[in-house]
C-alpha cells in the first residue's frame, strides 16, 4: 500500500505541476524516483534511473523519432512555402463569410489530416479567421473552439490512415497500420465532426441574438498575408494527398509482397513486417510529401535550409517531452504497487477490454495533460496485457488500435494540455473566454464517439 500511496501522490503532483507550467522533461524523472523511494531503497534510485527510465525513454525516442521529426519538417515546409496559408484561405473563399465557422474548422481539418501539426494549423488558419470574423463581426472567442473541432478530433484520432502521432503511437503494440478499423473510425469521426459543428453554430447564434459582436481586440498577431503569392489550391492540396495515398498504397499493397524474412533475424530485432510495416509506410509517405513540397515550390521559398532546420529543431522538444512521460511508465511498472493499480485497471471491465483500455488512457491522457504521453504510458506497460486480453476474447488488434487512439483524445484537452494554452496565447485569448468551446468539441464529444466505437465494436467487432 506505501508503494501504491507513492505512485498516486506522483501522478497527482504530475498533474498538479503540469498545470502550473513545469517541463516535463523535468518533472517525468524526479516524480518517477519519488515513487520509487516509496517502495524501494534509496541506493535504488541511480539504477532505475538509468536502467530503467532512460531505457525506456530511449526506446520511445528511437522507434518514434522519424514520424516526429518528419512530421515537424512536413508541417513547417506547409507553413514557410504558404500552401497551409493558401488550404486556409481558398477553402474560406469558397465557403464564404455566412460559413464562416465551418470553414474554418474545415480548413484546420484538412491540414491537420494531412500530417500539419496543431501549433503550425493555427498559426496558418488564426490570421484569416481573426481577419474574417472582423470583417462580418462575429466573436473573436470563438475561434479557438472552431480550430479545436478541425485540429483536435476526428483528424487526430479517428480517421483512418491520418499521419498523426496519436494514431502511429498504437500500431508496435498492436500489429496494426494507421487504417485501422476505417468503418469505426469514420463512425467517430462523423460525430466528433457534427457535435462538433453543431455546437459551435448553437453558441455562435446565442452570441448574435445577445447582440454581441467580434469585440475589442488588438489582434497583435495577425500578420497580414500576400494571398497573391502562394501556390494555387491544388499546388498546396498535392502533398497531403500523397501523403494520405501513398500511405495506404504501402502499408496495404506494396510491404505485404516485399520480402521481409529477414526482419526475425537478430540483426533486425527478431521483429516481424506487421510490427513495423505502419510506421514504414507513415515515414516513407512523410518524406515523399516533405520532398514534394520542396520541389514542387520552389519558387515560393526563401529561406529553404532555414524551413528545413527549423522543423527539424521543432520536432525535439514534442518527442523528448512523450518519451519522458514514457520513461516515467517505464519506472512505474516496476514497483510493486502497480500490481494492485494495473490489476484495478484490468478489473475496470474484466471481459471487455475495450472499456478498461478507454477509461485507463483517457486518465493518464488527463493527468500529463497529453494525448500521445497518456496513451504512450499505458500501452508501454499495459500494451502486452491488453494484447493478450484481446486474443483470449476475440477482439481485433484493430479495434484496439482505434479505442486506444480515441481514447487519448479526450480528457487530454483539460485546461494543462500544451496545445491548448499555446492556441489560446497565438489567438491572443484567455481560458475564461474560449475554453469551454473547447472543452465541449474537444472532451466531451469526442468521449461520446468513444462511447459509441466501443458499443459497435463490441457489437459487430472490427470494421
Amino acid at each position: 500500500m506505501l508503494s501504491l500511496t507513492g505512485i498516486i501522490l506522483s501522478l497527482l503532483l504530475l498533474m498538479y505541476l503540469a498545470y502550473r507550467g513545469v517541463s516535463v522533461l523535468i518533472l517525468a524523472p524526479i516524480l518517477a524516483m519519488l515513487a520509487v523511494l516509496f517502495s524501494a531503497p534509496s541506493n535504488e534510485l541511480l539504477g532505475t534511473y538509468t536502467q530503467v527510465f532512460m531505457q525506456g525513454m530511449g526506446g520511445f525516442a528511437i522507434k518514434f523519432f522519424p514520424i516526429f521529426l518528419l512530421g515537424a519538417v512536413f508541417g513547417k515546409l506547409m507553413e514557410d512555402s504558404g500552401a497551409a496559408h493558401s488550404i486556409a484561405y481558398a477553402l474560406v473563399e469558397k465557403f464564404g463569410k455566412q460559413k464562416a465557422l465551418l470553414s474554418i474548422i474545415v480548413a484546420s481539418a484538412v491540414l491537420t489530416y494531412g500530417g500539419v501539426s496543431v501549433f503550425v494549423v493555427t498559426f496558418a488558419v488564426y490570421p484569416i479567421a481573426a481577419a474574417l470574423f472582423r470583417e462580418i463581426n462575429i466573436p473573436k472567442r470563438l475561434i479557438p473552439g472552431a480550430i479545436a473541432v478541425g485540429a483536435l478530433t476526428f483528424t487526430m484520432t479517428a480517421m483512418p490512415g491520418t499521419p498523426s502521432i496519436q494514431n502511429a503511437i498504437p500500431m508496435p503494440y498492436f500489429e496494426t497500420d494507421a487504417f485501422a478499423a476505417p468503418g469505426l473510425g469514420l463512425i467517430a469521426g462523423v460525430i466528433m465532426f457534427a457535435g462538433g459543428v453543431w455546437w459551435m453554430q448553437r453558441r455562435l447564434k446565442t452570441a448574435l441574438s445577445a447582440g454581441e459582436g467580434y469585440g475589442e481586440h488588438h489582434d497583435a498577431n495577425v500578420k497580414e498575408q500576400d494571398f497573391k503569392h502562394l501556390p494555387t489550391l491544388l499546388q498546396a492540396l498535392a502533398p497531403i494527398v500523397v501523403v494520405i495515398v501513398l500511405n495506404y498504397v504501402l502499408s496495404k499493397f506494396v510491404f505485404p509482397i516485399m520480402d521481409t524474412a529477414y526482419l526475425a533475424d537478430k540483426k533486425f530485432g527478431g521483429t516481424s513486417l506487421s510490427a513495423v510495416s505502419g510506421l514504414w509506410a507513415i515515414i516513407v509517405a512523410l518524406l515523399a510529401g516533405c520532398l514534394m513540397l520542396v520541389f514542387a515550390n520552389m519558387k515560393y521559398w526563401r529561406n529553404l535550409k532555414k524551413s528545413v532546420n527549423d522543423g527539424a529543431m521543432g520536432s525535439l522538444l514534442p518527442i523528448f517531452n512523450t518519451a519522458s512521460e514514457v520513461g516515467y511508465g517505464s519506472v512505474i511498472a516496476t514497483l510493486a504497487g502497480f500490481v494492485i493499480l494495473r490489476d484495478f485497471m484490468v478489473g475496470l471491465s474484466p471481459n471487455n477490454p475495450l472499456i478498461s483500455e478507454a477509461i485507463v488512457i483517457n486518465v493518464m491522457a488527463g493527468i500529463t495533460g497529453s494525448a500521445s504521453g497518456g496513451m504512450s504510458i499505458v500501452l508501454n506497460v499495459m500494451g502486452e496485457t491488453y494484447m493478450q486480453m484481446a486474443q483470449q476474447f476475440g477482439i481485433s488488434p484493430e479495434l484496439m488500435h482505434r479505442v486506444a487512439s480515441i481514447a487519448s483524445g479526450g480528457l487530454d484537452a483539460l485546461p494543462h494540455n500544451g496545445a491548448v494554452i499555446t492556441m489560446l496565447a497565438i489567438c491572443g485569448l484567455t481560458h475564461k473566454e474560449s475554453y469551454l468551446d473547447i472543452f465541449i468539441v474537444a472532451v466531451v464529444v469526442p468521449l461520446l464517439a468513444l462511447a459509441a466505437v466501443i458499443t459497435f465494436g463490441t457489437m459487430f467487432g472490427s470494421f
